[in-house]
């Protein structure tokens, strides 16, 4: 039938997709019942600011080099997570009110950081560092 792809590579294949992206692998741990799986993704506020260090360089402004806030970088960190995710969504795990969820994804889109893909229901956000 085809379905096994390539049997018995699968962890194999993940740790190096992990690596050959950059990450820490993923740490796979046998346990009663199962396996738990521990998966490291990227440092957000480190590839953000760097990102944006190099936008102001190669545009030459000060604009792109200005630092993030930390509600800017845990937003930009729930839509790389979830590019689907809502303004109601972010206002529960930023830990802020809407209005100023509204106003940190405003500014973030003048710095040419995230864009919105679509409409308001429907589309996702594309972050671009």
């Amino acid at each position: 039938m085809g379905i096994v792809e390539r049997y018995g590579t699968g962890i194999k294949r993940v740790r190096k997709m992990f690596v050959d992206y950059g990450l820490k692998e993923p740490v796979f741990e046998i346990m009663s019942g199962g396996v738990a799986v521990t998966v490291y993704g990227v440092d957000v506020s480190e590839n953000v600011t760097e990102g944006v260090a190099e936008k102001g360089t190669e545009k030459g402004t000060e604009k792109g080099t200005e630092k993030l806030s930390k509600s800017q970088l845990l937003i930009l960190d729930n839509m790389i997570q979830n590019p689907n995710i809502t303004i109601e969504e972010l206002v529960q795990t930023v830990g802020i009110v809407a209005s100023k969820i509204k106003e940190n994804i405003s500014k973030l889109k003048t710095k040419g950081i995230i864009e919105r893909i679509g409409p308001d229901r429907g589309g996702y956000w594309k972050v671009k560092i």
